[in-house]
């Protein structure tokens, strides 16, 4: 049967979604001295972004960055834009997202990694300590008092990941692999950013380097997009679930753990809608501007 040109683009998408979870799994950073007597075949895998950490965890450090001139203020509109639509939308096209974290990484092409690596620990604690979750960080505690390994699986740079697992205590992180030569960022990813399929295939790639029976491991998502990764171990948890994972969960019989409040929720859904106008005003202001 001759190929489409929807079909190739789908499975280009799948080959560098693969692509993505490899080079997540073959960069991932272990802090081996955390647990006395670890369970040498038990893990637990946490998504970050609204499940560890409220909102987006890219966004926080985009606006520490835009505090130290990194990037314009039109650049951080756009990215702001683009949690706009997700959330409003509700689908994440995986092109749609691929071409928005590319562009949101260019900024960085010519900085050094070691630079990047030094400017995330401060900017944890500017803008991102205070938005962790206290429950789930709970869980995440309980998994590594039980002697088991916790890693964090996102779509955020690697970079960003390492730091967070640091600063709680983690044993690693996988994330978003930009592409560096030298130690120096070309603005490119390795594959495909971390998302859905290939979260998969960072744990798969990482149960198999470090020996996990996938089913005595857990994994914990706010996402339906992470349904693979959740899929693919003996104790999934939804955490602050979207309506489909909800849904996916009652009827699995999964685990859900729901932290936010309805005044969080409801002051969210206003952020959104606050936001959407901002991004509206700044694109209209930039139209006559540019007339």
């Amino acid at each position: 049967m001759p190929s489409t040109p929807a079909g190739d683009r789908k499975r280009n998408l799948q080959s560098r979604s693969v692509l993505a979870g490899q080079a997540a799994a073959a960069t991932a950073e272990v802090e081996h001295a955390l647990a006395a007597q670890p369970d040498p075949a038990a893990a637990a895998f946490f998504d970050v972004d609204n499940t560890i950490m409220q909102g987006a965890s890219i966004y926080h450090f985009a606006r520490g960055l835009h505090r130290r001139k990194f990037f314009t203020t039109r650049d951080i509109l756009g990215a702001i834009w683009a949690q706009v639509y997700f959330r409003v939308v509700g689908v994440e096209d995986p092109e749609h997202i691929a071409k928005a974290r590319s562009s949101a990484l260019a900024f960085i092409a010519g900085h050094r990694v070691s630079e990047l690596e030094d400017l995330g620990v401060e900017i944890f604690d500017e803008h991102m300590a205070e938005r962790i979750w206290p429950g789930t960080r709970a869980i995440a505690q309980q998994h590594l008092d039980r002697g088991e390994r916790v890693w964090l699986v996102t779509a955020a740079p690697i970079e960003i990941a390492n730091v967070i697992a640091r600063r709680l205590g983690l044993t690693g992180a996988l994330g978003t692999v930009a592409e560096h030569v030298d130690g120096v960022y070309t603005g490119k990813l390795v594959g495909e950013m971390l998302h859905g399929e290939g979260k998969a295939e960072a744990v798969r790639s990482i149960a198999e380097r470090e020996d996990l029976d996938l089913e005595r491991c857990s994994a914990y998502s706010d996402s339906s997009n992470d349904l693979p990764m959740l899929s693919l171990v003996g104790h999934p948890c939804a955490v602050n679930p979207d309506a489909r994972l909800r849904a996916h969960a009652k009827a699995n019989g999964w685990r859900i753990r729901d932290y936010r409040t309805g005044r969080r929720v409801a002051v969210a859904g206003v952020k959104v809608a606050g936001a959407g106008v901002v991004v509206a005003g700044a694109l209209r202001a930039s139209r006559r501007l540019r007339g």
